[in-house]
């Protein structure tokens, strides 16, 4: 299949919205406990990393409809401190990510050609980027955000074989080196991945995350710290 098809674009959209749904569903079981865990974002609580997701959602839907160059799309805005409750701002969080989940599943479904031009500016203040290509950024991203959520919850997360058969390639696309050490890097060098891996292993093996991650409560947290493989990665 060409990677320029109007096939192949439609199949990225659906499996993008796929992996979007799957995070709204795991997003939908946050509560104002919640906000607070850690994830394996490096410095990022869980109400930090919902808040990210909620604004690539936004700039990627601007994106999406022309408007990518504008960074007041992909401003990230964290949970409203005046909020009579914290269960009002974890409620809060939680609707306007859906909101933001189901405008870019919109926006992308709105794009005409594979090779409609998405201004990134976090990637790059020049280039334009196809869309099929630009679908394919958001799609690794919310298969891995959704394991990030799904592992600050200690919760399953099973995308099915289909997405997680298109997102590896996507993942083994980014380009690896020291750059990721950056601390605005948005994974960690690859690690080791050992024989047996599940193909979501080698996913988030390939890009920086360790997949025996847990935090503080898991069981694996305290061999974690001692580990390279269990690092925290940036996000």
């Amino acid at each position: 299949m060409l990677t320029n098809s109007s096939a192949h674009l439609d199949r990225l959209r659906r499996l993008d919205a796929q992996a979007v749904r799957d995070s709204v569903a795991l997003v939908r079981r946050v509560t104002a406990d919640d906000l607070l865990r850690p994830t394996p974002c490096s410095a990022w609580t869980l109400g930090d990393l919902l808040a990210h997701m909620t604004g690539q959602h936004r700039g990627f839907a601007a994106a999406a409809l022309g408007h990518g160059e504008d960074l007041a799309h992909w401003r990230v805005r964290l949970p409203a401190q005046d909020a009579t409750t914290e269960e009002a701002t974890a409620e809060d969080a939680v609707m306007e990510y859906g909101e933001a989940a189901e405008q870019v599943i919109t926006a992308f479904a709105a794009v005409a050609a594979p090779e409609r031009p998405f201004a990134l500016p976090e990637l790059s203040a020049d280039r334009r980027f196809p869309a099929a290509q630009a679908i394919g950024f958001h799609l690794i991203d919310y298969v891995v955000h959704s394991w990030d959520v799904a592992r600050s919850l200690d919760v399953a997360y099973d995308p099915g074989p289909e997405l997680l058969a298109a997102a590896l390639p996507l993942a083994r696309a980014v380009p690896d080196g020291d750059f990721r050490l950056a601390p605005d890097s948005a994974f960690r060098t690859a690690l080791p991945v050992g024989d047996g891996a599940t193909t979501l292993e080698r996913i988030l093996t390939t890009l920086g995350r360790s997949p025996g991650w847990r935090g503080p409560s898991g069981d694996a947290a305290a061999d974690a710290r001692h580990s390279p493989a269990g690092r925290d990665t940036t996000c």
